[in-house]
């Protein structure tokens, strides 16, 4: 051993990696004794371009070299493309070649070609998940990411599904969950002074295990067809994630959110929190001596965020950004036709759409399984 590491050594000082080279293959085969006549030789060559002109268009119809290293092309597309050329006749070469050409293994080759059994059933089966997983991305015609869905086939049909293969099969047959666009306004910094029209209670503590004690509440536009714009207020439950209360209105009035309130009185005025409280931003609505009045008159209290800071009332923004990817109001002319669609979110809000954070589960039903109510 330690002579042939000192000839290799001194072949490598002397002509470089070329040297190490195994010329074995390239001189296989007797050497051919007689010598060729010039028409072998224009018969051979012939053969050679013949060859080189199939290996070039492999290389073609396999879109490979820079291409696939560009566009990440998967191992198994060029298997399938070999077998195709080679089954059509477009290709007379050796499989040999071909894998050497495209960089590809002949073994990874070969179990390509005995595994087809196998990937036929894995496609059948992958073709059945996708027509439930498209009926649960439909459903309601609410469209849904993969938390969702896989939260749909928990509560709806009992079936336990990793969220891993959901993704895996929706970037398989683009089924494409629409992302809701970046609020600019959610980048401005945070404010740092602590002056407020109302003394932040809440300080980000949103749950506090307690249902119908923590109550957040806001404003957002919902642009309709033909210029006509709507306004929705709510209050959401800090613990259950529940819309207690809502309220549509086609104008920005202080009547939007007193009737807020009014409406989470008929609705739960019995069943709140003795310590219950309404947290909001200090829009002109909140800071309003009226809506000041009318919490006071049903016993209760209030709390507001900095200025500027919309995280102090995070899941409310939250819900507001779901509710505008979810729900279809652009198509809505009047407020009649927007009350009508904002009804039927809310309800599949509050009892059929899962959330991650809520074991899975729909608010109303979180709130039934997990916690109590408190009067």
């Amino acid at each position: 051993m330690k002579s042939f590491a000192k000839k290799w050594r001194n072949k490598y000082r002397e002509h470089g990696v070329s040297a190490l080279k195994d010329t074995r293959v390239e001189n296989l085969g007797r050497p051919r004794k007689s010598v060729l006549t010039p028409e072998q030789q224009i018969e051979k060559l012939q053969s050679k371009i013949t060859l080189l002109e199939e290996e070039n268009n492999l290389l073609k119809k396999s879109e490979w070299s820079e291409r696939r290293q560009e566009r990440s092309e998967r191992p198994s597309d060029v298997f399938e493309r070999i077998h195709h050329m080679k089954t059509n006749g477009s290709y007379t070469g050796t499989i040999v070649d071909a894998c050497d050409l495209l960089g590809v293994s002949r073994s990874g080759y070969y179990n390509y070609l005995n595994s087809a059994d196998q990937r036929e059933a894995n496609e059948t089966m992958d073709l059945m998940w996708k027509k439930q997983i498209e009926q649960a991305y439909h459903y309601r015609k609410y469209d849904k990411g993969s938390r969702s869905i896989v939260m749909y086939f928990n509560n709806k049909l009992k079936i336990i599904v990793n969220r891993k293969k959901v993704q895996r099969l929706m970037r398989k047959y683009s089924i494409i969950c629409p992302i809701r666009k970046a609020n600019p306004y959610k980048r401005m910094a945070k404010a740092t002074k602590e002056h407020c029209t109302v003394e932040n209670k809440l300080k980000r503590q949103f749950d506090q295990g307690v249902s119908k004690k923590v109550l957040l509440t806001d404003i957002t536009y919902l642009p309709g067809a033909n210029g006509f714009m709507g306004y929705l207020s709510t209050i959401k439950d800090g613990a259950t994630k529940e819309i207690l209360a809502y309220y549509v209105s086609d104008n920005l009035k202080i009547d939007i959110s007193l009737n807020t309130i009014d409406q989470l009185m008929h609705a739960h005025g019995h069943a709140l929190h003795e310590e219950a409280f309404v947290h909001s931003d200090q829009g002109v609505h909140y800071t309003s001596p009226k809506f000041h009045k009318k919490l006071a008159a049903n016993n209760l209290g209030q709390s507001m965020s900095r200025r500027g800071n919309c995280w102090d009332n995070a899941p409310q923004e939250s819900f507001f950004g779901h509710l505008k990817d979810d729900m279809n109001y652009h198509h809505c002319k009047n407020i009649h036709e927007l009350r009508a669609v904002v009804d039927d979110y809310i309800d599949y809000y509050n009892h059929e759409r899962g959330q991650w954070n809520l074991k899975k589960l729909p608010p109303v039903s979180y709130r039934e399984q997990y916690l109590l109510d408190v009067s």
